[in-house]
C-alpha cells in the first residue's frame, strides 16, 4: 500500500471516529439542555481508607478473641475394624492428590487455600488463595 493510500485510510478512520463521538456526545446532552463543551466543577470529599477493620470501634471488642485455625491436608473414611488395626508405620490414603492446595479453616469455616513451607525448622503455610467474605457467607447457607 502506498503512503497516500495509508494517509487516506487513516483520515477516513479518524473522520468515522469523530462522527461517532459527535453522535454520542450530542445524544447525551440533548435532553439535559447543556452543551457538550461545558464542564462543571464538583467538590469532592476527602477519600478515606476503609479497608482496615481495626479503625472500626465496633470491631475492637472482638479483635482479641482467640479462634482455632486448622490446616486440612486431606481426609478419609475408615471402618472401626480397620482403625483398630492401625499401628506405627501404617499408611492411610487421603482424599487429596499430592501438590493439591491445602484447606485453611477458622473454626471449621474455609477461609483460604495454601501450601506447606518450612521456616526455621517449623512448618508453616503460605496462603495461595483467600476466600472472599461474600463467598464465605454464601458457603454458610
Amino acid at each position: 500500500m502506498s503512503e497516500d493510500n495509508k494517509d487516506v485510510d487513516q483520515q477516513a478512520l479518524a473522520d468515522e471516529w469523530a462522527a461517532a463521538m459527535e453522535e454520542q456526545v450530542g445524544g447525551e446532552t440533548e435532553g439535559q439542555g447543556g452543551s457538550a463543551t461545558e464542564a462543571k466543577s464538583v467538590e469532592l470529599s476527602e477519600l478515606q481508607d476503609e479497608s482496615s477493620p481495626v479503625k472500626d470501634p465496633k470491631l475492637d471488642v472482638i479483635l482479641d478473641i482467640p479462634v482455632k485455625l486448622t490446616v486440612e491436608v486431606g481426609g478419609t473414611e475408615i471402618a472401626i475394624r480397620n482403625l483398630l488395626q492401625l499401628s506405627q508405620g501404617s499408611v492411610l490414603e487421603l482424599s487429596r492428590v499430592a501438590g493439591e492446595p491445602l484447606d485453611v479453616k477458622v473454626n471449621g469455616t474455609l477461609i483460604a487455600h495454601g501450601e506447606v513451607v518450612v521456616v526455621n525448622d517449623h512448618y508453616g503455610i503460605r496462603l495461595t488463595d483467600v476466600i472472599s467474605p461474600q463467598e464465605r457467607i454464601w458457603r454458610l447457607k
